[in-house]
């Protein structure tokens, strides 16, 4: 009667079976205690590239701002610099350049460097050229952006494409806008992540708050934050946790490891995530599939139930057997069969979480 073998088998088995089944359904979970913080989640963050747009933009506007410069060694210079660079948006130009023969792998770039959250930079035959953010050129003093061009990005920027600049310290020479188009699923998803009980949904993004507003308001999230650093992500962070305390981050780049690591549960895009996305987060979506987000929010809460249920019914049935002890009703036999029958119940209701459909 004295041994606690129900007690002791009713959260380790709910754990192995709920995530053997997150493991089977493309859920990898590094741990039990990441499984159970899922289920209390109050607040989710996402990133916007990647995650809740498909991470395969496409060029679809290439202005040229400077009548001297030729369009095609322009785009030459710009695709050997995004060629080195990691930022997800820089496979549709290379898409580009690869679509109409423009070579760019045999250019070589010195000095390359990426100036995080605002754009990238690279030397090409003596001149240092920039690609990013009008906030990038207004930094670097470039005199050339005037009302036509800021209409011009601005208007893209409506259309929810990322506009990039491109040009030199003394002037502005093209502009170049991508559109990554959202994930079908993505709509759905927040929707039904808000019937589940979250309060609060949020993108950040490093785009600009044109761009980003035309997203969020696609995919029907609570809160936009456009323009963001990664310092500025890991504050959002932050903040949430202090309101919400239970807060997940949802990421795939470099910049979202700050944000993934602050967060209660991060959790990364396991096909297009980078190894640092991978690494910092406690659980990965490795189909790159976001619909497994609610699936293992109910899996969680499904499991704390199940421990919760074992943990009453073994403490339950010693209780029983120990007032059966008063009359001297407990037998050898009874306590020995209420022991096994536990365990074994407690056993075949953690192997149920094998089960949780989608």
């Amino acid at each position: 009667m004295g041994c606690p073998c129900a007690l002791v088998t009713s959260t380790p088995i709910s754990i192995v079976s709920a995530i053997g089944n997150a493991a089977k359904k493309g859920v990898l979970i590094k741990g039990g205690v990441y499984l159970e913080e899922m289920g209390a989640l109050k607040a989710i963050a996402f990133d916007k590239t990647g995650t809740l747009t498909k991470g395969v933009p496409v060029v679809t506007d290439f202005k040229i701002t400077n009548k001297q410069v030729n369009e095609r060694e322009l785009l030459s210079i710009v695709t050997a610099l995004e060629y080195r660079s990691q930022h997800p948006l820089a496979s549709a130009i290379m898409k580009k350049a690869d679509e109409e023969n423009i070579p760019y792998t045999s250019i070589r770039v010195e000095d390359f460097s990426s100036i995080t959250g605002k754009g990238i930079k690279g030397t090409i035959d003596g001149t240092t050229y920039f690609i990013g953010s009008p906030l990038l050129f207004n930094e670097l003093g470039v005199e050339s952006i005037d009302n036509n061009l800021d209409q011009t990005v601005t208007a893209l920027q409506q259309q929810g494409k990322t506009s990039m600049i491109i040009g030199t310290k003394q002037s502005i020479l093209a502009v170049i806008a991508v559109a990554d188009e959202v994930r079908e699923s993505s709509k759905e998803i927040i929707r039904k992540l808000h019937d589940m009980g979250i309060k609060k949904t949020i993108m950040l993004t490093g785009d600009n708050k044109g761009t980003g507003k035309a997203i969020g308001q696609q995919v029907g999230v609570n809160e936009i934050q456009a323009e963001l650093m990664p310092e500025d992500k890991l504050n959002v962070i932050k903040r949430l946790r202090a309101e919400y305390d239970n807060v997940a981050m949802v990421g795939d780049g470099v910049n979202d490891a700050p944000a993934l690591a602050a967060s209660t549960v991060g959790i990364a895009m396991g096909g297009a995530g980078t190894d640092t996305a991978l690494e910092t987060a406690d659980v990965a979506l490795m189909g790159d599939d976001l619909s497994k987000l609610p699936f293992t929010i109910k899996l969680s809460r499904k499991s704390l139930n199940i421990i919760k249920v074992n943990i009453a019914f073994a403490i339950s049935i010693k209780a029983i057997a120990l007032l059966l002890v008063i009359p001297g009703w407990l037998t050898l036999w009874i306590a020995i069969m209420s022991d096994m029958g536990a365990t074994l119940l407690v056993a075949l209701n953690s192997l149920r979480l094998m089960n949780v459909k989608e």
